[in-house]
């Protein structure tokens, strides 16, 4: 999730557990630091770009690497604010903060690797998208009820405001469900045999969702939204550029990227280079994570220097097209 979101977990889950013990803001301070430390990797240079990519939350979002740094961090923090008798309970606060980082992260398309340094493999949900203003202000409003209300009445905000957010993810896991169960019937219905299924919401909301289906040679990319009148989904085909597959599937940087994004990308030519395009982020025409490669002739065993080419939207389209196709209205494409 964003930044300003995993402030507000880890400030609002502070609170919770240091209650009135200590100062509100005390809490508050070191539960966001807690709940933005993981993210810091994003400023290390991993050599490339996919690598860049591909190890941003890697080590800095394990489990157990979380677990071993939070009676450190509690330490400190308690000796800084002569709370020595606290240290349990900033312990515990603190690594609340620090564990829910990943787990909320799990809940986006991006990929985080958990379970660090046994496996690098990278888990998601898929069912919220990156920035959601539907899960995060119930948490800032929460946190400031707590600092601006010194009775138990701003603990109580607090906690609603955990409560509501948490019932928003579970919500978004059973619209997820449903987009999902729609897609596969339509897919079906199409005669179309997909592979891999992707199902993740348009930027800022769960009602519209996204939809990759992938085959050997093509990928197909729909929305539903659960206001739609009919289930029926409208595919867009595209090649995903299965020659390519073949000659390059073994370089690093392709390998990567398939593993990554659990077999959601394409290979294509243009203008002499070659790129690889993770199809999890953006949409048709334009995805965050695109990737030049240099020339496709490249020499066996030469390495490939990867740069980023994000491809930007029409923000001017794109958001009113959104906008419509939420409410279950079929705009023409954007």
């Amino acid at each position: 999730m964003d930044s300003l979101t995993q402030i507000a977990l880890g400030s609002a889950l502070s609170v919770a557990v240091m209650g009135r013990r200590t100062a509100a803001w005390k809490a508050a301070l070191w539960g966001a630091v807690a709940g933005t430390l993981p993210d810091l990797d994003a400023f290390i240079d991993q050599g490339n770009a996919i690598l860049n990519m591909t190890r941003h939350r890697a080590e800095s979002h394990s489990l157990l690497f979380l677990t071993l740094a939070a009676p450190l961090l509690a330490w400190g923090v308690s000796r800084l604010h002569g709370e020595p008798g606290l240290f349990r309970r900033w312990w515990l606060a603190l690594w609340l903060a620090l564990f829910t980082h990943p787990l909320l992260d799990v809940m986006t398309v991006y990929g985080t690797q958990l379970l660090q340094p046994f496996s690098d493999h990278p888990f998601a949900v898929g069912s919220i998208f990156i920035i959601d203003p539907l899960y995060t202000v119930p948490l800032i409003v929460g946190v400031v009820a707590a600092l601006r209300l010194k009775s138990r009445r701003g603990l109580r905000w607090n906690t609603a405001g955990l409560v509501l957010s948490t019932l928003y993810l579970g919500w978004s896991v059973g619209a997820q469900q449903q987009a999902t169960t729609v897609a596969r019937a339509s897919l079906q219905a199409e005669g179309i045999a997909a592979s891999g299924l992707l199902v993740t919401p348009a930027p800022f909301n769960t009602l519209l969702w996204r939809l990759v289906a992938t085959t050997p040679t093509q990928y197909f990319e729909g929305h539903y939204s659960l206001l739609d009148d009919s289930p029926r989904i409208r595919w867009s085909a595209h090649d995903r550029g299965a020659a390519l597959m073949d000659r390059h599937r073994q370089e690093p940087s392709v390998a990567r990227m398939a593993a990554f994004s659990h077999g959601f990308y394409r290979l294509s030519e243009s203008g002499g280079q070659l790129f690889v395009t993770d199809l999890r982020m953006g949409q048709e025409p334009a995805y965050t994570f695109h990737f030049n490669l240099g020339p496709p002739a490249a020499r066996a065993g030469q390495a490939r220097v990867p740069v980023l080419e994000s491809q930007r939207p029409d923000l001017a389209t794109a958001l009113p097209w959104l906008w419509l196709r939420m409410w279950g209205k079929v705009p023409a494409p954007h």
